[in-house]
């Protein structure tokens, strides 16, 4: 008995129809009911009562569809095992990450992840994370890195690494530099520089001056963080970044906290939520390593 022989009848069994079974199949119709009947002397019992215009099963098939399915779902953990083992050997991954998002222990999980399984290609591609997201929504990235307002979006599994406010960073003799935290609206009477649009960042600070009513002077956009620190540091206006950035920049900056931001700004990990097992193994490490 071959399986081609199982799946033909479990076709007919579910069609109840000879013609629509090889169209699904993609035989023709003589072609598979000489395998069934190739299937039945096998067994030595009729398995479509074909004396109706419905093919439908005898007792002997009914008894036998069940075990047929089991025997087709069967072999077809058997490849998807073996593929997926493959891809363990000779596979590839590609991860995305926010744009100038230098995050260590990303890095050391995708060298840990390399050294094990050397024949899996992994590509990095740096990107907005309105980008990345979609690339992942649309299967072009299998992972990424990825700054939110609020909470990561819907149709993908993740992660949330930093969940986070917004503070502004200023020199320390400019006039906000004395506060103990201050509202968006007496940021935005100055000059801002921040990160571009399609930024987790980005999306909080616009969330926040649309709620507050607030009109912001965006002199500056720039993807990477120490570039937006190195603008605010000869004076043209004030750094929005967020509270665990600006920490990297109290040697040369003053942090202070945004007061009245609502949403957080997240960093999340995002992946497929029917993930390959190559990818299942990447991001278990990632999230390992974050942990």
């Amino acid at each position: 008995m071959e399986l081609r022989q199982l799946e033909y009848f479990v076709a007919v069994a579910e069609e109840a129809n000879f013609t629509r079974a090889a169209e699904r199949v993609n035989i023709s119709q003589s072609g598979i009911s000489a395998q069934i009947r190739a299937l039945e002397r096998e067994l030595g019992a009729e398995l479509i009562d074909r004396r109706s215009r419905v093919a439908a099963l005898t007792t002997s098939g009914k008894a036998a569809v069940e075990h047929a399915r089991a025997a087709l779902d069967a072999a077809r953990s058997l490849r998807r095992s073996v593929d997926e083992v493959n891809l363990l050997v000779r596979g590839r991954i590609d991860v995305g990450m926010v744009t100038a998002c230098t995050v260590t222990p990303l890095f050391d999980a995708l060298a840990s992840f390399h050294l094990e399984y050397g024949g899996v290609e992994v590509s990095l591609a740096e990107g907005n994370s309105d980008d990345l997201i979609e690339r992942v929504l649309a299967g072009t990235l299998d992972v990424a890195l990825v700054g939110t307002a609020s909470d990561p979006p819907e149709g993908l599994e993740s992660f949330v690494i930093v969940r986070e406010g917004l503070a502004a960073s200023v020199p320390p003799d400019h006039p906000l530099a004395g506060r103990s935290e201050v509202t968006m609206r007496e940021v935005c009477t100055y000059p801002v520089v921040c990160l571009p649009a399609g930024t987790g960042i980005r999306s909080v600070f616009d969330e926040t001056c649309t709620r507050t009513g607030t009109e912001a002077d965006v002199a500056f956009a720039a993807s990477a963080p120490a570039a937006v620190a190195d603008l605010v540091v000869r004076g043209l206006g004030v750094a929005i970044l967020s509270r665990s950035m600006s920490v990297d920049f109290t040697d040369r900056l003053v942090s202070i906290p945004i007061s009245d931001v609502a949403v957080d700004a997240v960093l999340a990990l995002v992946w497929s939520s029917r993930p390959n097992v190559a990818v299942r193994e990447l991001v278990g490490r990632i999230r390992a390593a974050f942990l």
